[in-house]
């Protein structure tokens, strides 16, 4: 690499990332697919892989040691919270507002590739990213930077109740306040078979309640149920909320630690 292409990953360190690699190599390799070192094999030899495994590894302890300390709740349900914060879309999310996808080294044919396969790239980057800061700033580095973005999110996640299993709990919902079982059609199926998108209905009465959109059907239908959801809370608000409260589970804040 040239200086130019070297300064640009310093300059994303410097202004995103708020401090200056010791070894930005480090960086460099966080950003690097294995597609692009098998490309490259002369001049490259390393890719984020390792850095992956590590940062994968921080991330989880960061998260689950910030749930521990400061919510009083049980195992189940802090685990489905975390994995609500540091699951591929939301850390594929984090990847997107940091604004590191020009900085990815990717071979030609990745660089084609699906919106699916960029999607588990910048994830995949963002957790080497993740391992790179530890190993050159630290462990506090890199707890700051996943709590500025990652654990950001946990108050909308417990509003919104993203974390929630969509699918087992509009069945509940819908049992309770119609009677009956959801049931989900496939609408429309697009693309080649490499890069597939679905389109699903969740039906209830025979009715159409919601769509929903995804490269699976699964996961198409956990976005049409989460609609769904949306849907009986906005239309009918106090059958919503005596379902609600019946299965709540307050998130009981323990006195803030510092970090």
């Amino acid at each position: 690499m040239n200086k130019e292409q070297i300064d640009a990953y310093r300059d994303f360190a410097k202004s995103k990332l708020g401090f200056d690699f010791n070894d930005i190599d480090l960086l460099i390799t966080a950003l690097t697919h294995r597609s692009y070192v098998n490309e490259h094999k002369a001049t490259t030899h390393g890719h984020n892989e390792r850095l992956e495994f590590l940062g994968d590894a921080v991330l989880e302890l960061v998260s689950s040691d910030f749930l521990f300390k400061n919510y009083d709740q049980p195992e189940g349900i802090m685990t489905s919270w975390r994995a609500a914060l540091v699951n591929t879309e939301a850390n594929a999310a984090a990847g997107e507002k940091l604004g590191y996808a020009p900085l990815v080294r990717l071979s030609r044919g990745e660089k084609n590739g699906s919106d699916r396969a960029h999607h588990v790239i910048m994830a995949d980057c963002y957790e080497a990213i993740i391992g790179a800061i530890y190993l050159d700033q630290g462990y506090k580095a890199a707890e700051k930077f996943i709590y500025d973005n990652s654990l950001i999110k946990i108050d909308e996640i417990l509003e919104t109740e993203s974390w929630r299993d969509s699918k087992s709990y509009l069945q509940e919902l819908v049992q309770r306040l119609e009677g009956t079982t959801p049931q989900y059609i496939v609408m429309k199926e697009e693309g080649p078979d490499h890069d597939k998108t679905f389109t699903l209905g969740v039906m209830v009465n025979g009715h159409l309640k919601a769509t929903g959109i995804g490269h699976s059907k699964q996961e198409a239908q956990v976005k049409a149920a989460g609609e769904a959801i949306r849907k009986y809370k906005k239309e009918r608000p106090g059958d919503f909320e005596i379902f609600h409260s019946n299965k709540s589970t307050d998130a009981t804040v323990l006195p803030k630690t510092e970090k």
